[in-house]
């Protein structure tokens, strides 16, 4: 309930009014059933945009500290999280990877929308950044169609180490849903699991204009990695080849698996 308050009467209109987003391709978002938002990171204020733009709620995991702080500041913290569609990750499982999956496969299991963003943090530079597996172990896990999204403008709104930088008119464009049942029961197979999520790294990577790097952002915030992600900048086009390449592979598989078996 605090959730559609938030969204259509305390926050969402006052956002709205001051920065007037837009919204490209929002009919590819399935009206009902799950889906996966799976979604460039330049900001803080990506989670606020893009599920501003579409009727449906959307659910992202985030850091357990965020709910389990003791005391009035704790509480309030959790109620504005859980109220703006973040769930903690569950740590039952051990590591904060396999707690988001588990919480991933929860909300999918539920019927509702998961939004993910497969980078694992914000870019450090504004350059689109190596997408981790867990986007494609949840879509062949859960059966989930996969909406790219491409959020633009929000590093401008809020840049890093800023709480507010200046007013724009941030874009959200969808692409339309990826379907990967091609792939049904290869889910602890690396290669595909890698093919899946470079692919639907190219369709942000059409969608935002970006520049692609071929290193994962975390590496980079590392430090060390600076000159290497700029070599690696222009890998986009080296990115859809291999996308296309890996998939053509288990196509030209897929076909010939009736006739070996019918040796």
């Amino acid at each position: 309930m605090f959730y559609w308050l938030l969204k259509w009467v305390l926050l969402g209109p006052l956002l709205k009014g001051i920065f007037r987003p837009t919204v490209e391709g929002a009919q590819h978002v399935p009206e009902r059933g799950p889906v996966i938002l799976a979604s460039n990171h330049l900001s803080i204020a990506d989670w606020l945009f893009m599920p501003l733009v579409i009727p449906r709620r959307v659910t992202f995991v985030a850091k357990a500290e965020y709910f389990n702080t003791p005391g009035l500041k704790g509480r309030l913290q959790k109620a504005f999280f859980s109220g703006a569609g973040q769930v903690p990750i569950d740590r039952s499982s051990g590591s904060a990877a396999a707690g988001a999956l588990a919480t991933g496969l929860r909300i999918l299991r539920e019927g509702e929308v998961f939004g993910i963003y497969p980078e694992g943090t914000r870019s450090p530079d504004g350059r689109l950044f190596k997408g981790k597996t867990g986007i494609a172990r949840i879509a062949l896990e859960s059966g989930a169609p996969v909406v790219p999204v491409g959020v633009i403008g929000t590093d401008v709104i809020a840049p890093q180490g800023k709480l507010f930088g200046r007013i724009v008119r941030p874009h959200v464009r969808f692409g339309k849903p990826i379907d990967f049942s091609r792939y049904e029961g290869m889910q602890d197979d690396r290669f595909v699991l890698r093919s899946i999520t470079d692919e639907v790294m190219y369709e942000i990577m059409l969608l935002t204009g970006q520049e692609y790097v071929d290193v994962y952002a975390a590496s980079l915030k590392k430090g060390g990695l600076t000159q290497k992600a700029k070599e690696l900048g222009g890998g986009a086009a080296a990115l859809a080849t291999q996308a296309k390449d890996r998939l053509q592979h288990h196509r030209d598989e897929k076909e010939t698996e009736p006739d070996e078996k019918s040796q």
